[in-house]
């Protein structure tokens, strides 16, 4: 008789459990919160950057690692399912309000089709180099550094989203894709009540409202339907 093959074991957090979907949560939660603390003056963005955001991010992917090597695969399939749906949905974000970009920029097309989104980008990058910023800032007194920063940071929101999706619906398979938009609908939404159009000398207007939540409706869209069909189509034998 042949002998059974080694089972592999994991502790129940380190997988794609009630605990370890929650841990997976929280750590992907440290993107956002890191602008959230800023706002409210609980640290600032570059050292909770440095001290929660950075060591938050190594032990997500150190779970999703342990889990391919030992687990049962779950937690790692969620986790890049979830990363990559989340930046494919930013990239669907960002492609959505890319005409009022081109429009301020190049000072075309009609006056509500004019609205500079971007702006805040290198803004998020100055706040991580500890670099002096304010709304009032063009984009061109801020660093080629910044820049990069600012938007490798937005694409982190974006990737950390889609992992804490995974991690509220825990099956992509047998949940609605229609969570997601409750969700991006849903953190847009609460974003606007916190400082952060005052923060960022963003003017409160209803076209500005009505752009944002139709911008993160269609985050939502890409990532409810990519996470489902990728889900599906991702057959992962668990290990014996």
């Amino acid at each position: 008789m042949e002998p059974k093959p080694a089972v592999k074991m994991t502790a129940p957090f380190l997988g794609w459990s009630l605990p370890g979907r929650t841990i997976v949560f929280f750590l992907s939660a440290a993107s956002i919160w890191c602008l959230l603390a800023e706002f409210y003056h609980l640290c600032s963005m570059q050292k909770f950057t440095e001290y929660v955001l950075v060591p938050a991010t190594i032990l997500l992917i150190a779970m999703a690692i342990n889990d391919r090597l030992r687990g049962d695969h779950r937690l790692w399939r969620a986790v890049v399912i979830g990363a990559v749906g989340g930046f494919i949905a930013a990239c669907s974000y960002d492609t959505f309000r890319m005409p009022w970009v081109i429009g301020a920029i190049d000072h075309v097309g009609p006056h509500w089709l004019r609205m500079q989104l971007y702006k805040v980008f290198p803004q998020f990058g100055a706040m991580i180099m500890g670099l002096p910023y304010s709304p009032e800032m063009t984009d061109s007194q801020y660093p080629l550094a910044a820049h990069v920063l600012g938007w490798i940071y937005h694409f982190s929101n974006g990737v950390t989203f889609g992992v804490m999706y995974m991690a509220l619906i825990g099956d992509a398979t047998r949940r609605s894709w229609l969570w997601a938009i409750v969700l991006a609908v849903g953190l847009e939404l609460a974003m606007l009540f916190t400082p952060y159009t005052g923060f960022f000398g963003i003017p409160l207007t209803a076209l500005f409202i009505v752009v944002t939540l139709t911008a993160h409706l269609i985050f939502g869209v890409a990532l409810g339907l990519f996470a489902r069909k990728w889900s599906f189509n991702w057959y992962e034998p668990v290990p014996a």
